[in-house]
């Protein structure tokens, strides 16, 4: 997936092997997004990563979804 120009995704080489990361942690954007798309439900993703508000987790999967529902040129 391609998070550029998600201002709540960061990539930085050399951390994490450059993978797109939430903003300020370790945790892949990608992960989160993940987790809800298995059936995770919020309350769930928010416990589990207490560095990250519920409100980011709500952007990066709507992010997320409006990338995935754009059609392919």
């Amino acid at each position: 997936m391609d998070w550029q120009g998600c201002d709540l995704v960061e990539t930085i080489p050399g951390k994490q092997d450059g993978v797109p990361l939430v903003k300020g942690t370790r945790i892949p954007a990608q992960q989160i997004v993940e987790e809800y798309e298995l059936g995770s439900p919020l309350e769930e993703i928010a416990e589990n990563y207490p560095s990250i508000t519920r409100k980011t987790i709500c952007a990066l999967i709507s992010f997320a979804d409006k990338l995935n529902s754009q059609p392919v040129p």
